[in-house]
């Protein structure tokens, strides 16, 4: 039984090593990608649902105001509750920027069990342009940002355009840490996922797509009820025959954990939904994950020449995903001296994700279907 567990651990922790290698060599070749030439400047509308007053959210809304642009360019922010704090830091936005236009709408309108596409619904009337850009309140940007994302939008065929995104630490250490699950892992993992044929994304850091698309697709409220409404509208675009475009840049996704508990609860959340949307693809997964493997191999094959072999040879590949992820814009310095921990937690993160439960989002707790819906408990 010993000799058993030894060979499949060391396995895993071989095709791991080599899937890390892999994954590297995608990250370098992506931070190479040629970026798409603008056509005309269409006008753009940046949707923004708002939660809260989290840490960073006035740099993170600024970074989309100070756009390199030649189109208009509008912003609408949404709130649920007329004494959310995030209302004063669009204010104080509004000051800072008073030649942009930005505007606030504040409504308790609630449709379906996801709240942020339930805030989206209230924003959306609200938006002028063709172009709409969704994104998360806690995405940071670089001023070519909008020009890249509508320049990759107008490439034929495509009918919604998504950003990958990299770690953006703004706190102390459980922020590093959360940020190095991005880079470290999920960053490399959607890279070589795409490259195979094996993922098909779309992320809320950016959901670029035009009003006749969108009706297309049903509209906003056909994801009322979705967890999962980034991935969701993703696949509904694939579904009327158009692209899904990467575009060829990063953003940055900021992390503000103050606790092991919150990035617990954050991360968890996002296990979760990923095993029910790709059941298959994220039982795959564990091949990502080689230090573990090859720890739990150490003392099965009685710490000889050959187990510690296979360790070193894991912690070198793992080490060298972050050198590469370094290359990308977006985010801080890769917490290389983090990744034996961050690889550690990666793993029990990942086996937790199968026991069942709710998941939290946004101070609430939400009972999640095996199709992906989601009824507040």
């Amino acid at each position: 039984m010993t000799s058993c567990l030894w060979l499949v651990c060391t396995l895993i922790a071989i095709i791991g090593s080599i899937y890390a290698m892999l994954a590297a060599f995608l990250v370098a070749r992506f931070a190479r990608l040629p970026k798409s030439i603008l056509g005309p400047a269409e006008n753009v509308a940046l949707i923004k649902p708002l939660y809260g007053a989290e840490a960073g959210l006035g740099d993170n809304l600024g970074s989309f105001v100070r756009q390199d642009y030649r189109g208009d360019v509008q912003m609408i922010c949404g709130v649920q509750d007329a004494a959310d704090p995030a209302i004063a830091i669009v204010r104080n936005l509004e000051e800072r920027f008073p030649s942009a236009e930005i505007q606030l709408v504040t409504s308790s309108r609630s449709a379906g069990g996801n709240p942020k596409i339930a805030n989206v619904l209230n924003i959306y009337p609200r938006a002028r342009h063709d172009v709409l850009i969704l994104s998360d309140s806690d995405m940071r940007v670089e001023p070519h940002y909008v020009r890249d994302v509508v320049a990759t939008l107008q490439q034929p065929g495509v009918g919604l355009v998504t950003c990958l995104y990299r770690g953006r630490a703004i706190g102390g250490f459980w922020s590093r840490l959360a940020a190095a699950a991005v880079d470290q892992h999920f960053l490399p993992s959607v890279l070589v996922g795409v490259q195979l044929g094996l993922a098909k994304p779309c992320f809320g850091s950016t959901i670029a797509i035009r009003r006749s698309t969108l009706a297309e697709i049903g509209g906003f409220e056909a994801f009322a009820d979705t967890l999962a409404d980034d991935y969701a509208m993703g696949d509904a675009v694939r579904r009327k025959g158009l692209k899904v475009a990467i575009a060829p840049f990063t953003v940055g996704h900021t992390f503000s954990e103050a606790s092991f508990a919150e990035l617990l609860g954050h991360e968890l959340r996002w296990a979760r939904t990923i095993r029910l949307v790709d059941p298959i693809g994220y039982a795959g997964s564990v091949i990502t994950h080689p230090l573990p493997f090859a720890l739990a191999a150490l003392p099965l094959g009685g710490f000889d020449a050959i187990a510690w072999m296979i360790l070193l040879l894991a912690l070198a590949c793992r080490l060298f995903v972050p050198l590469q992820v370094e290359r990308l814009p977006g985010g801080g310095k890769s917490s290389i001296l983090l990744t034996p921990l961050r690889d550690l937690l990666s793993f029990a993160i990942f086996i937790a994700s199968y026991v069942p439960g709710a998941v939290s989002w946004r101070g609430r707790r939400y009972s999640v279907g095996a199709d992906g819906t989601v009824r507040p408990i």
